[in-house]
């Protein structure tokens, strides 16, 4: 999996290129060690180009939220493939991850979160 990190205002956007599985998880959670550990920006994870999510994937989104359930930053998902996001609603991460149509959508609550 190839992962691209822009910046937007007080966001950190992860666009998410390819599989996410048990051969990319531990590289991506290395990559999100400073998100999970100490939090000091939103972060949006872009799912557009995600084709495939395991349950090595699954565990490192679930980390990830743990990590800013109770702090003052947001973490969202966004532009889910229909595919990945069954996989998310089957597995009931949609009831505590927050799944936005579009990086913009995402933002736009962001911004009006600060």
């Amino acid at each position: 999996m190839k992962t691209t990190i822009t910046k937007e205002n007080n966001a950190v956007i992860f666009s998410l290129n390819g599989r996410l599985d048990s051969n990319s998880a531990p590289l991506f959670e290395q990559e999100l060690h400073e998100f999970m550990t100490a939090p000091s920006a939103h972060l949006v994870f872009d799912c557009n180009k995600l084709d495939y999510i395991s349950s090595a994937g699954l565990r490192v989104i679930l980390n990830i939220a743990k990590a800013y359930k109770s702090g003052q930053f947001l973490f969202s998902t966004c532009a889910m493939q229909e595919h990945v996001q069954e996989v998310f609603e089957i597995s009931g991460f949609d009831s505590f991850i927050t799944i936005y149509p579009s990086v913009d959508a995402s933002l736009a609550v962001l911004k009006n979160q600060q």
